[in-house]
């Protein structure tokens, strides 16, 4: 089977590559690095030419709401476009737990006008949205550092590291379209002012973590159930605690 990965080159998109690879796939790595922009539509229609199924990983350069909607809108827009052409039978999109929760963070509203264009298509599709990866404890820490005082909110959420993400799309990829939405979390809950201090500790970085009820994450205010997933996601299988030991190593 051909399997195009739009935004292949990244951090999600080449694990997932490679895992498909494993498989026995033919996988096109699409992104401006190998000639593939979905954002202007260049490289798109020869590179999906004969593709089964396009996995949309891509991510935007900036976290400015204005330019994140539009790379969210004018990329899909251009990869459905060229899908139709090619006659792809199925999309998945990698999206974000609490999409529709969020709506004083820019980048939420950029990927839940991604979703909706996705839904309104009349393509085959299926959306994966996965919670917060391990791997942005480092931004999310600096995102919310004043001096030496990262102030995080208490609330709950559920990260999930990006390998067990990798694997989920594989599997999400490979099966039949659902024409919905699938939820994928790490396999336990933390508090995200926690999340931040156990990673600080981990790296024996001196800052400290205070937990701040009004702080924002990424424009937003939290509560325990703005970045959990409903019942019954899909649950990834490497710890918060394990990964953490792999900084060490």
């Amino acid at each position: 089977m051909k399997i195009v990965v739009v935004g292949g080159t990244g951090r999600i998109g080449t694990k997932l590559a490679g895992l498909l690879r494993r498989k026995g796939h033919d996988v096109v790595q699409a992104s401006p690095r190998t000639g593939v922009d979905a954002v202007t539509g260049d490289g798109l229609d020869l590179a999906l030419s004969g593709a089964d199924v396009v996995v949309d990983v891509a991510n935007s350069p900036s976290f400015e709401d204005g330019a994140v909607l539009e790379f969210f809108t004018r990329s899909i827009r251009n990869v459905l476009a060229a899908e139709i052409a090619a006659r792809v039978q199925h999309h998945v999109a990698l999206s974000i737990v609490g999409t529709d929760r969020l709506p004083d963070c820019g980048y939420f509203r950029g990927k839940l006008a991604q979703e909706r264009l996705i839904r309104n298509s009349g393509r085959r599709y299926s959306i994966l949205r996965a919670t917060q990866f391990y791997e942005f404890a480092d931004d999310i820490v600096a995102t919310s550092t004043h001096g030496q005082v990262a102030r995080l909110s208490p609330a709950l959420f559920q990260p999930v590291a990006a390998d067990d993400v990798a694997a989920a799309l594989a599997a999400v990829t490979l099966a039949a379209p659902i024409d919905g939405i699938i939820e994928l979390a790490g396999p336990e809950q933390l508090s995200l002012d926690d999340f931040g201090r156990r990673y600080l500790a981990a790296i024996n970085d001196p800052r400290k973590v205070v937990a701040d009820i009004h702080a924002r994450y990424f424009g937003a205010e939290l509560d325990d159930r703005s970045l959990t997933p409903g019942d019954h996601p899909r649950l990834g299988v490497i710890r918060f605690a394990d990964w953490l030991s792999s900084l060490r190593q």
